[in-house]
């Protein structure tokens, strides 16, 4: 409420002092105009960072002195009437609690409204039509059209707008929120554009942050309880000797943290809207509550990455959508010496899909090595870790979600599992449970198998996939 009451301030004294010619009247009505529009999308941005729902709104008649409102560059007259409509929309879509369809519906509202955007849109590339255009012998890249719709024939257009209003379902399972959606004019793919894939990898829009800028990548977290119900006393490999401790060594309780962020080098390459990234992810365990050692680290893992994404559509099975394909380099090493050193390099494909609130991000992976087989700190660890993994991600009400990382490899039976469930603690921080069972939970115990549980919290915009 006081952020909304702020920028409205804030806008009104910015008009002022802009638009020098105009009369002090017509800077007063100007502004208000104009705050009341861009709240809107101030309020949706906040929305956008805090994910929660704003329930405090400005009561219509109490805001507005003035019957109309001149615009002087358009000349158009906004009258009290619409401004209050504005209003009333948005106060309904603050009661939609999928965060992307409510900050659709806030981006609606405000396109209403005419409110400008500071973000490039991407097309992404309709790959039904390229492949088809590919074994035609006429290969090309064909974009999605913004507006395919506009040649459709009235029939049509009814059954695409039946379409897509059916499609809501799959982010609100209320038939009051789905109402709400369908009266503020929100289709399906509105709510695409907010959607935790999108928003993570800018498979819609350009996020205003630009290149070079610190963004969330995987979930970084604190887990000061991690309990490990069979810590890997004995750490070795085919190529290196045990290195033994005992039970007062490696405690089965410690603290675990991970710390993960991405920036974008470049953006919209090859005339595809396709981006190109940088990331960075460590873990650590640390034996915090081991004060006969001196409380050490007991593993460190660093994970420096390159991948390229590039925006698609395409439809799936029960509903589907694939979002995005991407290809990308990761060193994966715990700088360690010998004979605890690990390490390995990978090359993988990887894609993005959603069903409904379910985010998937599949990759396929191959190992590249540049050491010989007889320097080779850990031949055998395609074995333990395979070769892919699946990430994803489910949004459950009130702001909580399921989220996960699986692996196995079909020819050794061997794999992992590990489910995060993250719900709301306050504005900014969220409480986190992790379980995890299988190998590979750091890469020094990549061929060791442990059941582990963890409590703590995670940042608030950086749970994600």
């Amino acid at each position: 409420m006081f952020a909304h009451i702020t920028t409205q301030r804030q806008l009104q004294r910015t008009h002022v002092i802009s638009r020098n010619t105009s009369s002090r009247a017509i800077h007063t009505h100007l502004s208000i105009a104009v705050a009341i529009a861009l709240s809107c999308t101030a309020v949706q941005v906040q929305a956008a960072d805090n994910s929660q729902t704003y329930n405090e709104l400005p009561v219509p008649e109490a805001a507005f002195e003035y019957e109309t409102v001149e615009m002087p560059q358009s000349g158009k007259v906004i009258s009290k009437e619409f401004i209050a409509q504005q209003a009333k929309l948005f106060s309904e879509c603050t009661q939609v609690q999928s965060s992307a369809a409510r900050l659709a519906c806030f981006d609606k509202v405000a396109e209403q409204g005419k409110t400008p955007s500071y973000t490039t849109t991407k097309q992404p590339v309709d790959l039904a039509k390229t492949f088809k255009t590919t074994i035609s012998g006429n290969p090309q890249v064909v974009f999605v059209e913004e507006n395919s719709t506009s040649t459709f024939s009235d029939e049509s257009a009814t059954a695409n707008q039946q379409s897509a209003t059916n499609s809501l379902d799959t982010v609100t399972d209320n038939q009051q929120e789905a109402q709400v959606l369908e009266s503020v004019g929100v289709t399906q793919a509105d709510i695409e554009k907010y959607t935790p894939l999108s928003l993570a990898y800018d498979l819609d829009q350009n996020s205003e942050r630009g290149t070079w800028t610190v963004r969330p990548y995987r979930p970084t977290y604190l887990l000061p309880l991690f309990y490990t119900f069979d810590p890997n006393l004995s750490p070795s490999t085919p190529s290196q000797e045990i290195e033994p401790f005992d039970s007062n060594d490696i405690r089965e309780t410690e603290l675990k943290f991970q710390l993960s962020l991405k920036s974008k080098v470049a953006e919209d390459l090859f005339d595809t809207s396709a981006d190109l990234w940088f990331g960075y992810t460590q873990e650590s365990h640390w034996q915090v509550y081991n004060e006969d050692n001196s409380r050490p680290f007991r593993a460190t893992d660093y994970q420096p990455e390159i991948f390229l994404t590039q925006p698609v559509t395409a439809d799936l099975p029960f509903g589907g959508r694939l979002r995005m394909l991407g290809a990308g380099a990761v060193h994966h090493s715990n700088g360690q010496d010998d004979p605890l050193s690990r390490s390995w390099n990978r090359a993988y494909l990887m894609a993005g899909a959603e069903w409904g609130k379910l985010s998937v991000i599949p990759r396929l992976w191959a190992r590249v090595n540049g050491d010989s087989s007889s320097d080779d700190d850990n031949p055998d660890i395609e074995d333990y870790m395979g070769y892919g993994d699946i990430k994803f991600l489910y949004d459950l009400p009130a702001e909580q979600s399921i989220s996960g990382t699986l692996r196995y490899n079909p020819s050794t039976n061997k794999g992992a599992a590990q489910i995060d469930y993250i719900y709301p603690l306050s504005e900014n921080v969220n409480g986190m449970v992790q379980l995890f069972q299988g190998y590979g939970e750091s890469i020094v115990d990549y061929n060791h198998e442990n059941t582990s549980i963890g409590f703590g919290i995670v940042l608030n915009d950086w749970k994600g996939l």
